[in-house]
């Protein structure tokens, strides 16, 4: 069997209709890839068009300001790819005179640009035979050829990337890619493959040795973090609030958040909390009410992390030098468990 002329007349019948493979525009490539890294196509797509609207070409996106590029991004979580995305996008702006490199080695060393996105330029774009590879890509050849090696090794992209590219068809390897990404996507399942269907079953190893719910392997997942973490959603009697930037690196970084007490497990009273400010703070704040907004915590689930998370109303009797009223307030990039608190605590339009 020729499994590329198979698998390139399966993707003819079956491809999907996406704006991005309307296109050979690398910068509409390039966001289209960036986005959907980790976040689901349909998810995704409503997020494209915003991005293609507000910044049609990379220069729009280069000029832009950081906190307009993070409030549009805000919702799609791993929130380094924005800011990879505006710093990548003033380098070719800046540095490049707007243009996109033209080979993968060059592509690959963009901030933010990894084997896989330059893979799909490359060959989208450029038409260069570079073979993409990703769970898609992984879950179908290791299935086909009965390949063990646990897929979230080094190892395992070196393997795979070496096995796409001897099936790479050089003539349409853009072609190909997509190809084999909509397979893994739409035959070739995760769960309950539509093996009946596949063209491959009769040469399949996995389907043959009934290792379908086996393959692919993965070496293990990594422990999960709980974290707790304590918003202090301070006003003033100008009816003001504080907020301050995450600077520091991990998660959220440069997006806005309310004034943060992070502490090694729950708490749920005034004592507690006021235990972990210090006197010199409580009195700056001078409170006239706090309260616990949620009683139970708001569970939000990262990739490695849980955190658990309380939102503690304090009006104050000062006023703040560098508040925020709700109109500027609701303007800043905030992380989605901090806008959803937004939108239900604060009623009124300023």
């Amino acid at each position: 069997m020729n499994i590329t002329k198979v698998l390139l007349a399966w993707y003819d019948e079956n491809k999907r209709n996406f704006l991005w493979r309307e296109t050979k525009d690398p910068y509409k490539i390039w966001l289209s890839e960036v986005i959907l890294q980790q976040t689901r196509t349909n998810q995704g797509i409503p997020y494209y068009k915003r991005f293609l609207k507000t910044f049609p070409t990379v220069k729009h996106l280069a000029l832009a300001k950081e906190n307009s590029v993070l409030k549009l991004w805000q919702g799609l979580g791993y929130y380094s790819r924005a800011r990879n995305l505006h710093s990548t996008a003033q380098y070719i702006y800046k540095e490049c005179g707007g243009k996109f490199p033209t080979t993968f080695n060059s592509l690959i060393k963009l901030k933010g640009v990894g084997d896989y996105t330059a893979s799909a330029i490359s060959s989208i774009c450029y038409d260069l035979p570079e073979a993409v590879v990703d769970g898609n890509v992984f879950r179908f050849l290791s299935r086909y050829f009965g390949i063990y090696t646990p897929i979230d090794t080094t190892q395992a992209h070196h393997e795979f990337k070496y096995k796409a590219m001897s099936l790479m068809d050089e003539n349409q390897p853009g072609n190909f890619n997509q190809a084999l990404m909509d397979f893994g996507s739409i035959q070739c399942t995760p769960k309950n493959p539509l093996c009946k269907s596949c063209p491959f079953s009769s040469n399949c190893i996995a389907f043959n040795q009934n290792k379908i719910g086996i393959l692919p392997i993965k070496k293990g997942k990594q422990k999960v973090t709980d974290r707790y973490f304590n918003y202090l959603v301070i006003q003033d009697q100008n009816g003001e609030i504080q907020l301050e930037k995450r600077t520091e690196k991990g998660i959220w970084q440069n997006l806005f958040q309310f004034p943060l007490v992070e502490t090694n497990c729950p708490i749920s009273n005034k004592e507690q909390l006021s235990e972990k400010i210090s006197s010199e703070k409580m009195d700056e704040l001078n409170p006239e009410k706090l309260n616990l907004w949620n009683s139970s915590p708001i569970i939000h689930k990262l990739s490695h992390q849980k955190l658990h998370i309380f939102f503690w109303i304090i009006t104050s009797k000062i006023y703040l030098k560098k508040g925020y009223s709700l109109k500027a307030l609701k303007k800043r990039a905030v992380p989605v468990v901090i806008q959803n608190f937004i939108d239900n605590f604060f009623t009124v339009d300023a």
